[in-house]
């Protein structure tokens, strides 16, 4: 396979973020295509049996098995470690997949991480459920306060592991603060940055070691395929997360490899519009509902902190209603925007995340977290903004508000 300079770190890493996005990663074969080719195959052939052993070896350069390798997801790997300033970068099959991986690769019985209180349910469900089944002890914190991750330290810790912004109470972490906690005491950072993307921002210019990612979101941005990302040095990607994804098999699939790579061409046009839209909207809300949970408002308690390491507050947000049947009873009255337990798309969608996203949670936790009855998640799209105020007024006013 001809190289191209879009695999060449000593010309990529002079360009700057909206051209690596575009051709950043870039392979082309014999043929000279331009978009990037979709190798669908599932094994590799060999020229010789020598050629075969050789490569099994790590002595010859060459693929031996899609699970392992493929043209067109080690473009995408490529391409996302560029964008996101990471010597390397492993795709999975999903977000999840990303993120048990970056956990379980490192982590053994006996071991200790902290994990930030407000996460996604299933992020949840890894800390509180599947690593303590492991031998693996957990405690979680609230994520806003450094401080917090500093008193849950043990000497067994070996792992720090949030999301921020936090899904979906949109709580923001101190980058800085917190890494440079982990850092002094050989902690590894491992941060979910979903919700912003590296196009907004980019949690190792912040001291993060391991960033992990549902591409299913933002970077894909349509709602086609599943799929997950996790970046960090050559050492702990080669070294430390191949070995478990190569013997477990969370493989990304070419085809959604493909289409993550074209969802990354717009990548930052789509997230700075909606981020500008999911504002407006924000703005709007404010004064109608009791709360509204946006980092990009003067009245978030974090805003300020969100906009030094964010170049924009993203497509998300969160507001609260009185209840349970309120929320509903809103979702139920929307024409436009849809119902949808899905995030980061071109289209508005809004859900209850207590009763879907969170809703395998106990009650007790989903209110520590601060997902209450009340609260609803907006992802804000690509639509005409004002159809969307009208479309909320007309939800709110069904519900008296």
């Amino acid at each position: 396979m001809k190289r191209h300079t879009g695999q060449d770190r000593s010309i990529t890493d002079r360009w700057r973020p909206a051209t690596r996005a575009i051709r950043g990663g870039t392979a082309r074969s014999e043929w000279g295509e331009t978009s990037e080719a979709l190798f669908l195959t599932s094994g590799y052939c060999y020229d010789k049996a020598a050629d075969a052993a050789a490569r099994f070896a790590g002595e010859q350069a060459g693929m031996t098995y899609s699970r392992l390798q493929n043209p067109t997801v080690e473009m995408l790997e490529h391409r996302i470690a560029l964008m996101e300033g990471a010597e390397a970068c492993r795709t999975t099959a999903t977000g999840m997949a990303a993120m048990t991986a970056a956990l379980l690769c490192q982590l053994q019985a006996g071991d200790h991480l902290v994990g930030g209180r407000a996460a996604f349910g299933s992020c949840r469900w890894l800390t509180d459920t599947l690593l303590p089944k492991f031998g693996i002890a957990t405690t979680v914190v609230d994520a806003r306060d450094p401080q917090a991750f500093a008193d849950a330290c043990r000497p067994e810790t070996k792992v720090f592991f949030f999301e921020t912004p936090a899904n979906p109470t949109m709580d923001v972490v101190d980058l800085r603060a917190v890494c440079d906690i982990a850092r002094a005491r050989g902690i590894v950072t491992v941060v979910d940055n979903a919700f912003a993307t590296p196009a907004l921002q980019r949690p190792m210019e912040w001291g993060a070691d391991v960033v992990a990612y549902s591409a299913t979101k933002m970077m894909d941005g349509q709602g086609r395929v599943l799929a997950g990302a996790v970046c960090g040095t050559h050492a702990f990607i080669n070294d430390t997360l191949l070995p478990f994804t190569r013997n477990t098999g969370p493989t990304l699939s070419p085809f959604n490899a493909w289409v993550v790579l074209k969802g990354l061409e717009t990548l930052d046009l789509r997230i700075r519009r909606q981020s500008e839209h999911a504002v407006t909207v924000g703005r709007f809300l404010e004064g109608r509902v009791p709360r509204v949970l946006h980092p990009g408002l003067p009245s978030h308690p974090q805003h300020n902190l969100a906009m030094s390491q964010m170049d924009a507050a993203g497509a998300i947000f969160a507001f609260e209603v009185a209840d349970r049947s309120q929320a509903h009873g809103l979702l139920d009255a929307l024409e436009l925007i849809d119902i949808s337990n899905n995030i980061g798309d071109s289209r508005s969608l809004m859900t209850h995340p207590s009763s879907t996203t969170h809703s395998g949670m106990a009650e007790e936790k989903r209110l520590e977290m601060g997902v209450t009855e009340g609260l609803l998640r907006l992802n804000v799209g690509l639509e005409d903004p004002a159809d969307l105020l009208d479309d909320l007024n007309r939800a709110l006013l069904a519900v008296g508000l």
